[in-house]
């Protein structure tokens, strides 16, 4: 993890509510402003995740999101607006972050992560925050977590169900041992309201948080599973797979998004 900065009075102004947190206070939030999170898309799940943590003070946000706002987005890309039909998703996000907290620094990329750069573009990041819609997105940046030895918080949404967990590499199992390979059911567009999305997102953005404040239990080696239709709450424990190409004991997992040889 990058070293805690020093509060400033603007600092101590703006959090105040939160720095009175049990365990948390003035420690926990110069982590958070000493850090730097990486957040895959800036959506529905991805967007809401980065203004939550942007409104708890971390430091530094890397946004990854490639394209131009359509009018199908805007029932869920809250950091959008009708205004910017047509424009670039991710630089409007920044903009918009950057309006809602001038004390932060946020750094757009209009590009989606690929094999080809995801080692660059997670390489600052002391937390990776996985919100993209496409599993094979969600399994690179599972792997380059590993390879990197960086936590991930993956948040994940399909209809009224989302599902959230919280992997550290070396303690417990990864997102591999669940999804080996992208399941061939997927869809890339697939049903969403924005609650739904904005729900994950909250809980996703709490998750990155505690591992950065080293505050309460992270969802590590559980998933909690939310049904948004019947408002229930479950966690499952997950486990290890031993053949698992990216965390089993034989894995090698030598550079972002590429196998160990």
């Amino acid at each position: 993890m990058s070293e805690p900065s020093d509060l400033s009075d603007a600092d101590r102004a703006r959090y105040a509510w939160q720095l009175s947190v049990k365990d948390f206070g003035e420690s926990g939030q110069r982590r958070l402003k000493g850090a730097t999170v990486f957040v895959s898309r800036c959506g529905g799940v991805g967007g809401t995740v980065a203004l939550q943590l942007a409104a708890a003070g971390v430091g530094r946000l890397i946004l990854a999101h490639a394209g131009n706002l359509r009018p199908d987005d805007l029932n869920r890309q809250l950091l959008m607006s009708h205004a910017g039909l047509g424009q670039s998703r991710v630089r409007q996000a920044a903009d918009r972050l950057r309006a809602f907290n001038p004390l932060i620094d946020v750094v757009p990329f209009e590009e989606n992560v690929t094999e080809e750069n995801v080692d660059r573009l997670v390489s600052d990041a002391d937390v990776i925050a996985s919100c993209a819609p496409l599993f094979s997105e969600r399994l690179l940046l599972n792997r380059a977590a590993f390879a990197r030895k960086k936590p991930l918080v993956d948040c994940a949404m399909y209809e009224m169900e989302a599902q959230l967990t919280t992997i550290l590499p070396g303690n417990g199992p990864c997102l591999a041992c669940l999804y080996p390979t992208e399941p061939v059911a997927w869809k890339r567009q697939f049903p969403v309201f924005g609650a739904v999305a904005g729900a994950v997102a909250c809980l996703g953005a709490m998750e990155v948080i505690k591992v950065l404040a080293g505050l309460g239990e992270p969802l590590v080696g559980k998933m909690l599973i939310c049904d948004l239709a019947a408002m229930s709450f479950r966690k499952v424990a997950l486990r290890r797979d031993d053949r698992c190409s990216v965390c089993g004991p034989s894995a090698n997992v030598a550079a972002a998004g590429t196998p160990g040889e």
